[in-house]
């Protein structure tokens, strides 16, 4: 899955123009807010420590008071798992008592709800961050690299949420680490923050086996880690044009490609879905479901009303060379979840002048899809991803 482009411009503010204000020990501070969700700056904010009841800490947080943290890290992350452990139960009713959806679309926007809910009670557990990025706290690891990896360099005290924060620690072990590919033979790809990762590896296996139409020019809409574009150039075709409008997703991807030696094949540039120009082949892995992000990160989830995938549709006969096919990698998982009917879907093709000559199948594997307890289990147990192979009608 991708990452935004221009049809889904970021509508949270930035992290660099918010502040913090808070009072501690008789004095009146501020400090620089960051915040990859966009979320606003808490209004009312209390100083914290160890001392802290975790009952007294969730219901401040629900009540919307954050808590900036002054003891021990691990303290803070211990915290985290209790408020974690409160809000999964619930607010009003018993462990297992759930209120049964009246069809698969509330189900989905019922859990949506609740994922809402739970990012903004923990997000109020807040940690400081020192003007290098050090935590002034006893235990706390070393997180600088990843925030710098993450927010750019630093340039001044500033304040978070313990939860990003964990998740540029997390995200960062990924960026080091890597992503295991096996349509790459095993080589890895690293994702950077904010880039979503290849995790879920039967796309990229469709790719991988999909019959080529040619091996001499290729188009990868809104690259990513630029992992489908090294697909594709390890396949054999000679030039591949990968385009992505997220500067975070366009290092990630050159990247890459430097790193698995396909810089003389593959080209990253910066576009707005489509580069200039005629290919025998265009490829694109959309975001799969239609609904409203809550975060920058969730664009590769979430398209808003099916925008990038009615704009690679709309502009791919335009962009195909003769005899060209588009390849279009989509999930039908907005179907099981009441979303975006099939019919809504092909009429789709059929108003961009294209036409359907094959598609391949396969099923996810990723653990939610075998997991009973998941709110979407219907859904994903069901869930199909496909390759549609298209031409200009």
């Amino acid at each position: 899955m991708r990452t935004r482009t221009a049809h889904e411009q970021r509508v949270y503010p930035l992290s660099t123009q918010q502040v913090i204000h808070w009072t501690e020990d008789g004095r009146a501070h501020t400090a620089h807010w960051r915040s990859e969700s966009g979320a606003p700056p808490p209004r009312r904010v209390e100083v914290a420590d160890d001392r802290m009841a975790a009952d007294l800490a969730y219901r401040l947080s629900c009540e919307g008071t954050a808590l900036l943290w002054r003891g021990d890290f691990q303290g803070a992350r211990q915290l985290l798992s209790a408020l974690a452990r409160r809000v999964d139960r619930g607010p009003h009713r018993a462990r297992g008592r759930r209120t049964p959806a009246e069809s698969p679309a509330e189900a989905f926007h019922q859990h949506r709800r609740t994922q809402s809910r739970r990012a903004r009670v923990l997000g109020m557990l807040l940690v400081p961050l020192d003007g290098d990025f050090g935590v002034p706290l006893r235990r706390a690891p070393d997180v600088r690299e990843a925030c710098r990896e993450a927010y750019g360099p630093a340039s001044r005290p500033s304040v978070t949420s313990l939860r990003e924060l964990l998740g540029l620690i997390g995200a960062y072990e990924w960026r080091r680490k890597g992503v295991e590919v096996p349509a790459l033979g095993g080589d890895r790809v690293h994702p950077h923050y904010g880039v979503f990762s290849p995790v879920r590896g039967e796309y990229v296996d469709l790719v991988a086996e999909a019959p080529l139409p040619s091996r001499e020019l290729a188009f990868d809409i809104g690259t990513g880690t630029g992992v489908l574009a090294a697909v594709l150039a390890r396949r054999g075709i000679a030039r591949v044009v990968a385009t992505d409008q997220d500067a975070r997703a366009l290092a990630c991807a050159r990247e890459n490609v430097a790193r698995l030696g396909l810089s003389g094949q593959v080209e990253v540039v910066e576009a707005d879905l489509f580069p200039p120009g005629r290919a025998p082949l265009v490829v694109c892995n959309p975001p799969w479901v239609p609904a409203r992000p809550s975060s920058p990160v969730e664009y590769a989830v979430y398209d808003p009303g099916s925008r990038m995938l009615h704009g690679f549709l709309d502009g791919l006969a335009g962009h195909l060379a003769p005899g060209g096919e588009g390849w279009l990698i989509l999930s039908d998982l907005a179907e099981h979840l009441g979303l975006r009917p099939r019919a809504k879907l092909l009429a789709a093709f059929d108003a961009a002048g294209l036409r359907v000559v094959g598609r391949l199948d396969t099923r996810p594997v990723h653990p939610r899809a075998l997991d009973p307890a998941d709110p979407l289990h219907t859904a994903r147990a069901a869930e199909v991803t496909s390759l549609w192979r298209l031409t200009a009608a």
